[in-house]
Order: structure tokens, then C-alpha cells, then sequence
């Protein structure tokens, strides 16, 4: 076996480590908070939880449709009553993309997102790049960004790429 197969078996190993160990925690998260209010874990619940965590920047269609390849009577009103849940539990946060419904992902690290407008491409990016005019729009007009509904547009660089 090379070196470098090696290297891929050994970092694939640590992301599918770190996949486990970040669902396990927000199992017991949400188990938690569940509990704390008094309502029930239910298979819904976690699995809508589960499809934002594995589907990372997703629609309530698009975690309807991926939920619903294994639980086919779970309707759509269910998935937007419980992404509202989890989303007033603190678990997972939206934002809006541009034109459409919302996209949910988790809240476990702060990040906004940039979306090219060719591709439609989005990647998340840490909001510390951000941290000089959060600064600037709380001294300068006492207004505080919410980092997390940032959205920057613009084209990334295979498309720039692409069109040179």
C-alpha cells in the first residue's frame, strides 16, 4: 500500500469518526433539550435532526424527500413543525440563500455562507472573516449583525476560472 492511499484510508477513517462522535453528541443534545422541555424524542424529530446534519445546507422539501426514503408517512407540515422546534431549541439555525425557501443547517459551529451565483455552488466560511464590520455596524450605527443570515454572492473560483 503507498503512502499516499495510506493518507486517504487514515484521513476517510477521521471523518467518518468525527461524522459518528458529532451525531452521537447531537443525539444527546437534542435528547436532552427534549427532555428539559418536557416533550418526547420521537423518531421525527430525530431524523429530521439527522438529514440536516447529513444533508448540511438543505430545503424542508429536501429533508422531506430525504426522511421520507425511510419513513413514508411522515408528511411535510411535520418536517416544518419540527425544523421550527429544533430551530427554537438552539440545534440548528436557517438562512435565506436568495429566491426560495429557507435553508437550515446546525448551529454547532457560527459560519455564514457564500453561494455563487453561476453554480449555485454554497460553502460555508467562518465568520471571523467578518469580525471588522460586525465591529464596524455595532460602533458605527448600534447595530448587531446576526453572522449566522449572512449570505455573500458572488462566483467562485471554478467558475472564474471556467469563464477565462
Amino acid at each position: 500500500m503507498t503512502e499516499m492511499t495510506e493518507m486517504t484510508e487514515m484521513t476517510e477513517m477521521t471523518e467518518m469518526t468525527e461524522m459518528t462522535e458529532m451525531t452521537e453528541m447531537t443525539e444527546l443534545s437534542l435528547t436532552a433539550q427534549l427532555r428539559a422541555r418536557g416533550l418526547r424524542v420521537t423518531s421525527a424529530r430525530a431524523q429530521v435532526l439527522e438529514s440536516v446534519q447529513q444533508l448540511e445546507h438543505c430545503t424542508p422539501e429536501q429533508i422531506y424527500h430525504h426522511v421520507g426514503q425511510d419513513s413514508p408517512s411522515l408528511n411535510i407540515t411535520t418536517v416544518y413543525r419540527t425544523l421550527d422546534l429544533l430551530e427554537e431549541l438552539g440545534l440548528i439555525g436557517h438562512t435565506h440563500l436568495g429566491h426560495g425557501a429557507p435553508v437550515y443547517h446546525l448551529t454547532e459551529d457560527q459560519h455564514l455562507h457564500v453561494v455563487c451565483h453561476r453554480c449555485a455552488s454554497v460553502i460555508s466560511a467562518d465568520s471571523s472573516v467578518l469580525t471588522d464590520v460586525v465591529a464596524a455596524m455595532e460602533r458605527e450605527h448600534g447595530f448587531r449583525v446576526d453572522v449566522g443570515h449572512v449570505t455573500l454572492s458572488g462566483e467562485c473560483a471554478t467558475c472564474r476560472a471556467g469563464s477565462q
